[in-house]
């Protein structure tokens, strides 16, 4: 390869000034780092933790997993980290669940019109004209569910 001699002298300066050896980083002082706090106010050491790394709320998780995945693919210590959230919920809503229901918590019975007295179990006639489509269409609903009832049978 061949150079022209600017490129040449170019080259000869950067060599020269390559094997200087970089400064050392500053080492942490506690103003500087140790007065950050973190999300739950305890003192924050080291690099800040993304919102998927420390939200407590598995719905939440969720939604940010979903959003920082580009191709919705989640690492499996996350996804593990998501299950292990969602099965501290869990016993929780099972306790709700198994307590006994009184009855000052249900709402009222619905009023009852004054013609039904409850459900009819019988097939009513709709009001429609004899011969007319929509009579031949109800007609034909009745036999389908009648051959359905056959085959459960």
């Amino acid at each position: 390869m061949s150079f022209d001699q600017n490129s040449l002298d170019r080259l000869r300066e950067l060599g020269r000034q390559l094997p200087q050896k970089l400064p050392d980083p500053e080492p942490a002082t506690s103003k500087s780092s140790g007065n950050r706090r973190g999300a739950k106010g305890r003192d924050h050491q080291g690099p800040q933790l993304h919102k998927v790394e420390t939200e407590q709320d598995p719905d939440v998780l969720f939604r940010e997993l979903m959003s920082a995945s580009e191709d919705g693919t989640v690492p499996d210590h996350l996804m593990s980290r998501l299950r292990r959230l969602e099965a501290q919920r869990q016993p929780a809503a099972r306790q709700a669940l198994q307590e006994p229901i009184s009855s000052t918590d249900l709402p009222a019975p619905p009023r009852v019109s004054g013609k039904s007295n409850g459900k009819n179990t019988r097939p009513s006639r709709p009001n429609v004209s004899p011969g007319s489509e929509e009579e031949s269409l109800y007609v034909a609903f009745g036999q389908l569910l009648l051959e359905d009832d056959e085959d459960n049978a």
